[in-house]
């Protein structure tokens, strides 16, 4: 199903206009509910739509706003679109809510933990949490909104792969990252 664009979401591009086919800049905002955000351009020029099966494509449904990003891209007549991503850093955070659980934590202690295989069980965006399960485990992972955020996440879906790095929390087993299980088989373990 296509999704309707607003007069001011549906920014032109004027032929003029040198458009790179490889582009890096910001997520400016994505809503997975509507299935498409925006881009910024670290060079300027018109918002790239930023649709939700480039992005699936890439192993995600969604994205954290402020997340950089590096995408192949394509001029259509109703503007710049996202035909590829390419990579996905999540935002810096700065000052951000911290857990209690992982606050503390060596940010190179949670590192070297083992990138697990772990499907969505819930998540509610709302409430800001969900569980996973662990293939082989018995017990739900917990899944805090704020963790996703730092990997760069703003939502996930029922039955989404993930790849997680576990700690165990205050009240159990909790997710220490989060990874889009495709994008976490480049990265772990190199």
């Amino acid at each position: 199903m296509l999704n309707k664009f607003t007069a001011a979401e549906s920014l032109r591009v004027s032929d003029t206009e040198d458009i790179s086919p490889r582009v890096s800049g910001l997520v400016k905002w994505f809503d997975p509910v509507k299935g498409f955000g925006f881009v910024v351009s670290d060079a300027g020029g018109p918002d790239i739509l930023l649709h939700v099966n480039v992005l699936r494509n890439f192993g995600q449904s969604s994205v954290a706003d402020g997340a950089r990003v590096e995408l192949e891209v394509q001029k259509t007549d109703r503007g710049v679109q996202a035909t590829h991503v390419i990579a996905l850093q999540p935002p810096e955070t700065g000052e951000s809510v911290g857990l209690s659980d992982i606050a503390a934590l060596d940010p190179a202690t949670v590192a070297a933990a083992p990138l697990e295989p772990a499907r969505v069980k819930w998540f509610d965006k709302g409430k800001g949490f969900g569980f996973a399960n662990v293939f082989g485990r018995r017990d739900d992972i917990f899944l805090h909104m704020e963790v996703l955020r730092r990997s760069g996440l703003s939502d996930l879906a029922p039955g989404e792969a993930l790849a997680l790095r576990v700690i165990q929390g205050k009240r159990g087993h909790m997710a220490a990252e989060v990874f889009a299980w495709e994008a976490a088989l480049d990265t772990s373990d190199a």
